[in-house]
């Protein structure tokens, strides 16, 4: 089988915290291109992963960039021993042998790479190869899934309305406090109130969000430091290289930052 190292043998952990699950299936079902949104590290990857060993599907996994071409996504002609031969590119193994294919963070693509998606996501579902002369008509199973963070907008990173409109829209969000604790405590591997005193900790640093914070610590980071936690590292120490020191250089809001650490101990 072509794609059989994209098959997720064993469930991904994922905590529903509303009806995303639902949502998915159903235009999953449709083969409705679907947008996952939210901030970074709560959970949208953890999420398709899930979907994917859920509906028994392949998934390819695209880590978008600004340095990635179209020929990135498709495929080009490479050179080898036989002489110069086609390579299919991750996008055009999806579409061709029916799996999900995932572009992680869209909005780092450049506008010009990403339009060849276009054609993808209506009722056409064809992938044009310009430089091989080939109309890729998408299997039965392709799904196409992108993720996309709104707080990377500005006038030069933002994806196309062109491009925005051809998805349906999954909102994701940090969870509530209870659960982020119970998500934590499973992924780190320690007890609920070491993990509802990080979730504590990290809500405070999301309370600086816009007042010299871009964002603040994500339920990924959380778990980091309550890895580092259950490793022995005291709570202090692993606030400070886990969450602290990662989103921010700016010496007065570290001191804030450490003094609402020192409050919670």
């Amino acid at each position: 089988m072509i794609l059989s190292d994209h098959y997720i043998a064993d469930e991904p952990y994922y905590r529903p915290v509303g009806d995303e699950i639902t949502l998915f299936e159903a235009a999953y079902a449709m083969r409705l291109p679907v947008m996952l949104k939210g901030p970074t590290g709560c959970g949208k990857t953890r999420f398709i992963e899930h979907m994917a060993w859920k509906l028994n599907k392949p998934i390819v996994t695209v880590a978008c960039h600004e340095d990635m071409t179209a020929s990135d996504l498709v495929g080009r002609f490479l050179l080898d021993a036989n002489g110069t031969i086609w390579h299919d590119g991750p996008l055009c193994l999806a579409v061709r042998h029916g799996a999900i294919c995932y572009l992680d963070e869209i909005v780092e693509a450049r506008q010009d790479t990403t339009v060849v998606i276009h054609p993808l996501t209506d009722e056409r579902r064809i992938l044009p190869l310009e430089k091989k002369g080939e109309l890729v008509r998408a299997h039965a199973g392709f799904h196409l899934v992108i993720s996309y963070n709104p707080g990377y907008q500005s006038i030069l990173k933002d994806l196309k309305e062109s491009t925005k409109q051809r998805f349906c829209a999954i909102e994701f969000g940090y969870p509530e406090a209870e659960v982020e604790a119970e998500i934590v405590a499973h992924e780190a591997g320690i007890g609920p109130d070491a993990a509802a005193l990080l979730v504590t900790i990290g809500e405070r640093s999301r309370n600086l969000r816009g007042h010299g914070l871009a964002e603040g610590a994500s339920t990924r980071m959380l778990i980091h430091a309550g890895q580092l936690l259950k490793h022995g590292i005291q709570l202090e120490a692993a606030c400070r290289i886990a969450l602290i020191l990662p989103i921010t250089d700016d010496t007065d809001l570290r001191g804030a930052l450490c003094a609402a650490v020192a409050a919670c101990v």
